[in-house]
């Protein structure tokens, strides 16, 4: 059974101010590995899931709970 992918579109319209800078880090549909910022605004795609946690966690200063793992597709839209 295939993950859902999950829709950026629908979280940043239920973001909050309280949720900047933060990301979401996951697998798009091919497994290529995403991270994506909570409002669309900053994002790529990474070899390993290591770089795209490293290159979040760079992004929000090592805030903690800034980064959010993703069981669910991601999808980076250009």
């Amino acid at each position: 059974m295939m993950s859902p992918t999950l829709q950026i579109a629908a979280i940043h319209a239920d973001a909050s101010a309280t949720d900047a800078d933060r990301f979401i880090v996951g697998q798009d549909p091919e497994g290529h590995w995403v991270a994506i910022e909570i409002h669309g605004r900053a994002g790529g795609l990474f070899r390993s899931r290591k770089d795209a946690i490293d290159f979040a966690e760079d992004e929000t200063d090592h805030r903690p709970d800034a980064v959010l793992l993703s069981g669910a597709c991601i999808e980076l839209r250009i």
